[in-house]
């Protein structure tokens, strides 16, 4: 964030505090005047109040968000309003709320469902996940969110974090016509190049027809939103001990021991001592990425009541996102040849920096990248609720909803070309600042001109995935009223999930520079970026020998003017092409496909009685559950091997698939026990145990297995899924003390703990494929290195020399004769270790009589017993959940006399974002949201808003916090905009 923006920023909130303080005078003076007059409480308080009573009138324990009014949530994003709520988080994507953790459960572990019923979703980014994108849906049509941190035996299974229920409205429940309009301009400062304002505009109309007897509401939005990020990425090799000596294994520190020991160089500063842990960087770069979002949301509701005691409603739910990135990079990449570092203590050992000298100069990369997607959702339901008796009650409900990701252009889902400059004699990144620090000595070629750029590699992904979800389901509950059941709630329900996923891809492997030369590309197709001041604000970025910027093209241009001159889209250097030459629009190869068919039943007990002046209510129940699986997959097997250069190996293939199916069943029985004590003074205690299941990720449970295509000088690595998992459980125990002191005040406490079993873990196997074999530990790789072949390239032109046969397209290929090539390949297995999961919530929520002003806090303790060991090596298999950490939020609020005012304090501690061979962790957060509006006349508002206005910045590290992953400035989003209603 740049100082116009934090200027900016500072000015908003300021401003929305004078405003709040102005309002308390305003206030103040008013009340004076009132003499009695009725208090009618909208807008922020009422939304308060409605989630208040939520809370407190559930069974179980219960969260809510609920609109300030019709066609007006608190937040335009609906996860960015959820981590208001104890316990959640978000994570973003492009800058906003895309998936929510629930007390340190991720998104995968969190069902997520739309008026009751499942959701189904899709990404081509991450085709693998069962989580919902709250990205996907605007909130001008949304009634409430109801956060469920307790299982309901009448809902769904697989939310072993929570359930969370999206309610939208519904007409006959409606009190009279209600038609809103609302315009809003967005700002976003975190646009690299341009300053657009982009437009958001919703509707929605709510009336009742035929004396009240028919109902209709119809929702619209769209939104178009253009923003940047700038971030500083690192790879890094596995964690090493020192004690782990095999010699100068590729990426490791080098030693003067082992058949590279000729060009060690001791220019190591603290080696890391034989206990201790370690981790080299692989590559570095900064990237600018610029991204467009269009989104379209629709909904039509339809509500008749047939007669006094049946009603119909069918629904109609549209939402569209379309999502363009163009990201541009420059960076390096580490052979691990002669290198010198500087390390911290142990026992996790961070890089101070790390060093490359080059007898034969490398290259300095500058890549272009290219990805454009749509999700496309659409749900069409019909229910008929039908009072049978004045006892019973029955509803008979069917969803049919889809969720589908697609390509948006001619050449695929996401793509990447390279052009490169040999020319870096030297290359280092220093990790003493929040931002790694690039920095290159070159041989005096000039690796900032444009004209010494060349072509090196490119890649074209061409991904689709779609969701499809059936659903039928029988509810109902008959009141007993008996001296011990009151009710019995009961249902069956009907539940297909079926998901595929496709992709195929072009990749030539060109990355030593072997098409063309530098006078292939134009000089006026780069255009020259600055990156310091990019980074501007963070530590680090000061550095006067930091990579100054990078050059950024038109992928399309580049694209075309490559494809005419060396053919890249045409020739099938890695999988097969399309039809269409010059599209790069790669065949679909692979295919997997996950089939899940689930029956079941439940039913609940329903109890009231007094104890002494205290009313008591006990639920018991109990869902028992049936799932088919099916998992057929057809994915595309590598028939060869090649070495184009350096230390990159690569697998060839001519388009051959191999088929798999599989079959398999399981069933759950699932009981839960609810029960709450009201005493006469507004306090109400609350217990709970269920026993709730987690499904796993699609990528975790889908066939086929995967070889990555590109492999090292020792071996290669792959990953399969495991189809015959069945889901992990977790016995849950809840308890919590309420006070509800005020008609819009209370104070919480509460303890939660999950015993967790068969939780899954990876499992690690080696073994050669398909015969596979590896050019570059052979005979004949010897022998030319026996001739003073060192460099890949001498090996290559040795070849050429002695071997020709066995070389094509520039690249060495495996021959039959070569040593097999082994590969590590991870896959999930279940564990059959019993790991505890605990924590704390405590919550207030106070207004101060009637000033209008109200104060929101809470804060969330979690622990896990499932938590990472940095001190080991990458050898050692480990269980971890991520998303783990504590969390917190400060609200205040003014709402009075038709002037609202809301600032918003949201934190984050640190936590593990991803483990499996190495974790990598995000580092704490917080973020600072603002509001305000004004009731011109009754039924219109004008209003501003700030998300993130003090741009805190994001930084993630891997085992030390010296092995920094990933340094993201953050920027603010502002926008401002009207609304009125009819």
């Amino acid at each position: 964030m740049n100082n116009q923006d934090r200027w900016i920023s500072r000015l908003l909130l300021g401003t929305s505090v004078l405003a709040m303080m102005a309002s308390a005078t305003v206030a103040v003076a008013q009340d004076n005047t009132d003499d009695g007059d009725e208090v009618i409480v909208t807008g922020i308080r009422q939304s308060l109040k409605a989630s208040m009573d939520v809370k407190r009138n559930s069974k179980g324990i219960v969260d809510a968000i609920t609109a300030e009014d019709i066609g007006k949530f608190p937040d335009t994003n609906l996860a960015e309003s959820l981590q208001r709520i104890p316990g959640v988080s978000i994570d973003r994507q492009n800058g906003e709320g895309a998936t929510v953790t629930v007390r340190g459960w991720g998104a995968d572990y969190n069902l997520v469902t739309f008026n009751g019923r499942v959701m189904p979703t899709s990404s081509i980014g991450d085709g693998a996940s069962r989580s919902f994108d709250f990205g996907n849906l605007a909130s001008e049509a949304i009634a409430s969110v109801e956060v469920y941190k307790t299982s309901k035996v009448n809902v769904a299974s697989g939310g072993a974090g929570a359930t969370i229920n999206i309610k939208t409205a519904k007409p006959l429940e409606a009190s009279g016509r209600t038609a809103t309009i609302g315009v809003k301009g967005v700002y976003d400062t975190g646009q690299i190049d341009s300053k657009k304002i982009t437009p958001e505009i919703s509707g929605l109309y709510i009336n009742q027809f035929a004396n009240d007897r028919l109902g209709v509401a119809v929702s619209g939005s769209y939104q178009k939103r253009e923003g940047g990020i700038v971030q500083s990425n690192v790879g890094w090799r596995d964690g090493y001990l020192g004690s782990e000596d095999f010699g100068n294994e590729w990426g490791r520190l080098p030693s003067a021991t082992g058949p590279n020991s000729w060009n060690f160089n001791d220019g190591i500063v603290n080696r890391p001592g034989d206990t201790d842990v370690y981790e080299v960087p692989q590559n570095a770069d900064y990237a600018l990425t610029d991204y467009k979002r269009e989104r379209i949301n629709g909904q039509l509701v339809l509500q008749y009541d047939i007669t006094d005691k049946l009603r119909a409603t069918g629904d109609i739910t549209y939402s569209s996102n379309e999502v363009e990135t163009n990201s541009s990079s420059a960076g390096v990449w580490f052979n691990h040849d002669q290198t010198n570092s500087a390390w911290t203590d142990g026992p996790v050992a961070g890089p101070l920096y790390y060093t490359e000298f080059f007898g034969n100069p490398t290259d300095l990369s500058y890549s272009g990248s290219l990805s454009q997607s749509m999700n496309e959702n659409i749900s069409l339901g019909f229910n008929l609720a039908w009072d049978v008796t004045d006892r019973l009650n029955l509803a008979l409900d069917y969803n049919d909803a889809s969720a589908e990701s697609k390509p948006t252009n001619r050449f695929g889902s996401s793509m990447s070309v390279g052009t490169t400059v040999f020319g870096i004699a030297a290359q280092t990144v220093n990790f003493e600042n929040d931002l790694p620090v690039i920095s290159f000595v070159d041989n005096g070629i000039g690796a900032e001109d444009a004209s010494v750029r060349e072509h090196s590699g490119s890649t074209f992904s061409n991904n689709y995935m779609r969701s499809d979800v059936q659903q039928l389901q029988l509810n109902g509950d008959y009141e007993i009223d008996r001296d011990i059941i009151d009710s019995v709630d009961f249902g069956f329900s009907w539940l297909k999930n079926d998901v595929r996923s496709d992709s195929g891809f072009i990749q030539t492997d060109s990355w030593g520079g072997e098409l063309g030369d530098a006078d292939d590309i134009p000089d006026d197709i780069f255009e020259w970026i600055t990156l310091p001041d990019q980074f501007s604000g963070v530590s680090g970025a000061d550095d006067p020998n930091m990579l100054q910027g990078l050059y950024r093209f038109d992928f399309a241009q580049m694209v075309d003017l490559l494809e005419d001159q060396f053919g890249i889209c045409s020739s099938p250097w890695v999988g097969s092409t399309s039809d269409n030459p010059g599209t790069c629009l790669a065949d679909r190869t692979n295919s997997r496909q996950i089939e899940e068919e689930t029956f079941s039943a439940y039913a609940q007990f329903n109890s009231s009685f007094n104890w002494g002046s205290a009313d008591v209510n006990i639920t018991t129940g109990a869902r028992y559950e049936h799932t088919d699986v099916f998992a057929p997959a057809s994915v595309q097997v590598p028939t060869g091997t090649s070495w184009p250069g350096g230390n990159e190996f690569f697998l060839t293939f001519d388009g051959g698939t191999e088929e798999s199916e599989f079959d398999g069943s399981y069933d759950f029985f699932l009981p839960s026990v609810d029960f709450d004590i009201a005493f006469a003074n507004n306090v109400k205690l609350r217990g709970a145990y269920s026993k709730t299941i987690g499904r796993h990720r699609y990528d975790q449970i889908q066939g086929g297995l995967t070889l990555d295509s590109l492999f090292r000088a020792v071996d290669g690595t792959g990953r399969s899924g495991n189809p015959s998992l069945e889901p992990f459980t977790s016995d849950n125990y809840d308890v919590s003390a309420e006070w509800y002191y005020g008609d819009n005040s209370y104070i919480s406490v509460g303890y939660f703990k999950k015993n967790i079993n068969n939780f899954i873990g990876t499992g690690r196997f080696t073994e050669n494929y398909y015969g596979l074999t590896h050019p570059g530990l052979g005979a004949r790789a010897a022998e030319a290195r026996a001739a003073g072949a060192n460099s890949a390239a001498e090996i290559l032109a040795y070849y050429q020399a002695n071997y020709p046969e066995l070389v094509v397209d520039g690249a060495i290929i495996g021959a039959p004769d070569d040593p097999l090539l082994n590969f590590q390949v991870e896959q999930p297995v279940a564990s059959d270790r019993t790991d505890g999961f605990d924590g704390w919530e405590f919550a207030l929520q106070h207004t101060f009589g009637d000033s209008g002003f109200g104060i929101i806090a809470n804060y969330t303790i979690a622990n896990t017993e499932l938590e990472y060991d940095n001190t080991q090596s990458f050898r050692v298999d480990q269980l971890a959940i991520a998303g783990v950490s504590d969390s917190a939020n400060l609200v205040g609020f003014y709402d009075k006399n038709g002037l609202q005012a809301r600032v918003a304090w949201n934190w984050r501690d640190d936590f593990l974002a991803g483990s499996g061979r190495n974790p990598f962790y995000v580092e704490a957060y917080d973020q600072i949201d603002a509001n305000i509006s004004y009731d011109i006349r009754d039924n219109f508002t004008v209003f501003a808003e700030g998300i993130d206005i003090t741009g805190s910045d994001r930084r993630g590290h891997r085992r030390s916090v010296n092995n920094a992953f990933f340094m993201n400035p953050q920027s603010g989003r502002y926008a401002v905009g009207a609304r009125y209603k009819f």
